[in-house]
């Protein structure tokens, strides 16, 4: 418990450093952070019937990172996002060398590691740029309200939990943990719109429930995609934790649906 409560901290005092430090730093980190996840996604569906590519897989996501950051930056036009195509295609056509029987498993995951995981901390990096200049409050925000939903749903559950949410999936999630988060994310939503401002009050409540319901969703669907792998963690990068994937896995539905929010509202 002693290093899990350590890693944590310091791994959280680097995250938010990382959104304090500009556009540049911001970009940088979740840029690798996102090739690691990818890793350690396709690390955990590998086997003799699945042989995802890793390389292209992690190298197309790369090159859409790279090519929005300096767009971002303003040092690439917009046009240049495109360049992520050829790479997508790539692994289609890799796979008519590889001499696999069942070549399509292995493109079908690696399409999934950068639909499942690339595609959501690419939205996640987005939502610092909503309004085209860098701001670090939405995505530094994002991430309070995501540790703040956790927090309310263990404390919740701990004391009241009772009706099991899914019990198949993860037998200690329960509604009264579920209904703990959304409230304790909706109450913090509150100050961080008088302190973080940037978006109406209105807008920071329904990010919190978004984050607070999808957050839970996409740890269950972790959770259900480690099970079915009979896997335990996705690494072991992070003593206590597991690996990077294990501690994101609830931006992973809730940040493509909070930037499509806060594109159609702004």
């Amino acid at each position: 418990m002693k290093t899990r409560a350590i890693t944590g901290f310091f791994f959280i005092i680097i995250m938010v450093g990382a959104m304090l430090l500009g556009a540049s730093v911001f970009l940088g980190f979740f840029t690798v952070l996102t090739a690691w996840c990818l890793y350690e996604f396709y690390g955990i569906v590998s086997s003799d019937e699945r042989k995802p590519n890793q390389f292209l897989g992690i190298l197309t996501t790369f090159v859409l990172f790279i090519t929005t950051a300096l767009f971002s930056l303003g040092l690439l036009e917009a046009k240049f996002i495109l360049l992520t195509i050829p790479f997508l295609l790539g692994i289609y056509i890799q796979a008519l060398f590889q001499k696999r029987g069942f070549p399509f498993n292995d493109i079908g995951f690696t399409l999934l590691g950068i639909l499942y995981v690339g595609f959501p901390f690419y939205c996640f990096t987005r939502l610092g740029f909503i309004d085209a200049e860098f701001n670090h409050f939405i995505p530094l925000g994002f991430m309070i309200l995501l540790w703040t939903s956790d927090t309310g749903a263990y404390l919740a559950g701990r004391s009241l939990g009772k009706h099991k949410l899914f019990e198949r999936i993860s037998p200690k999630k329960t509604w009264e943990g579920f209904l703990g988060g959304i409230i304790l994310a909706v109450l913090v939503s509150v100050f961080l719109a008088q302190y973080f401002g940037t978006i109406p009050q209105w807008q920071w409540i329904l990010v919190a429930v978004i984050i607070a319901v999808f957050g839970t969703l996409g740890d269950l669907v972790e959770s259900m995609l480690k099970r079915s792998l009979n896997v335990k963690d996705s690494g072991h990068i992070l003593p206590g934790h597991g690996g990077f994937l294990d501690r994101f896995d609830g931006l992973l539905i809730a940040a493509p649906l909070v930037y499509l929010l806060l594109l159609l509202v702004n």
